[in-house]
């Protein structure tokens, strides 16, 4: 298989059949092996009555349907770990995205880069959309240490290794290019199509700017201590044993010296010291015992697979 497109949908049943067509258009001249992975996450229209059809109609899909919304990073995973092409591409369902582009970034893939993120230069969405964007990429940018203008295109195309390397959940699918950059993948960017929605609502809002941040607060602990959770917590608790040791040696030296020992609130603060670093270090253990433990599993009603390309 030379290509797996995965592509996550959430009530897009109107746009389906249009895209379905574009790819054929976009892929067919190329003469790639390929299949087309559609996850339905937990539509409540007839998005999946329209994928069944579609799957009927076109013997290279297979398709997932979410008992319920997961986000798009779920989406995303499961596609992922079901694709079997060398090379993965992804792109949203609502049109936005040109199909054409994805022949264009797996050339860039054979000229030797991991992964190629999609730069939306004439962004067709209203400025409360666009101006935050620019912010958010900016900052993540600089975290990352690689410049890219548009970290949450939803077209890329990855080399297969990179999405195997991966590990998507919450909404981390906005730092997919950083977490390649991180695991030691060349990343690059290259500008693509922006077009108007025409069917359906946009399924994001301002608000995720504020989320988006936070993430990347999380994603940046988790490069550091996803695998060491106790040096953090270690330190954390180290730092507070040595606090309250500290204090209530003092107090003791107090109390050999005088014969008589008072109970001050800094004597109760250094206790408390005591007890909150064997609680981080406890925590620490506990994260060390869980760690490598996780193993993802997602809530999927319903699927097609056979009438997929071998």
């Amino acid at each position: 298989m030379d290509l797996s497109l995965v592509i996550p949908v959430k009530e897009e049943s109107e746009n389906l059949p249009e895209l379905f067509k574009e790819i054929v258009a976009a892929l067919a001249p190329t003469g790639y092996e390929y299949e087309v992975i559609i996850v339905d996450d937990g539509s409540r229209d007839n998005t999946w009555e329209v994928i069944e059809n579609l799957a009927k109609e076109y013997p290279f899909t297979k398709a997932y349907r979410f008992q319920f919304n997961c986000g798009k990073a779920a989406g995303l995973a499961l596609g992922f770990s079901k694709a079997k092409g060398k090379y993965v591409a992804t792109l949203d369902g609502d049109l936005q995205d040109d199909p054409l582009e994805i022949p264009k970034m797996i050339k860039i893939l054979e000229d030797g880069y991991d992964l190629v993120s999609g730069w939306k230069i004439r962004r067709l969405d209203p400025w409360h959309k666009t101006w935050p964007s620019k912010l958010f990429n900016l900052t993540v940018s600089a975290v990352c240490g690689k410049r890219l203008h548009d970290f949450n295109c939803g077209i890329k195309a990855y080399r297969c290794s990179v999405v195997r390397f991966i590990d998507l959940y919450g909404d981390f699918h906005r730092f997919i290019p950083v977490m390649a950059k991180w695991q030691g993948f060349r990343i690059t960017e290259m500008p693509v199509a922006h077009r108007a929605r025409v069917h359906g609502v946009s399924k994001y809002g301002v608000s995720r700017l504020v989320s988006g941040f936070l993430d990347l607060l999380s994603l940046m602990f988790l490069k550091s201590f996803a695998t060491k959770p106790l040096h953090f917590f270690g330190l954390l608790g180290l730092i507070c044993i040595l606090i309250g040791l500290g204090v209530t040696g003092y107090f003791a030296y107090e109390w050999i010296q005088l014969g008589a020992l008072h109970v001050r609130p800094l004597l109760l603060a250094g206790g408390f010291a005591l007890v909150m670093g064997v609680q981080f270090i406890s925590l620490g253990l506990l994260g060390e015992m869980m760690n490598g433990n996780r193993k993802r599993t997602y809530p999927v009603a319903e699927s097609i697979e056979d009438s997929a390309a071998k």
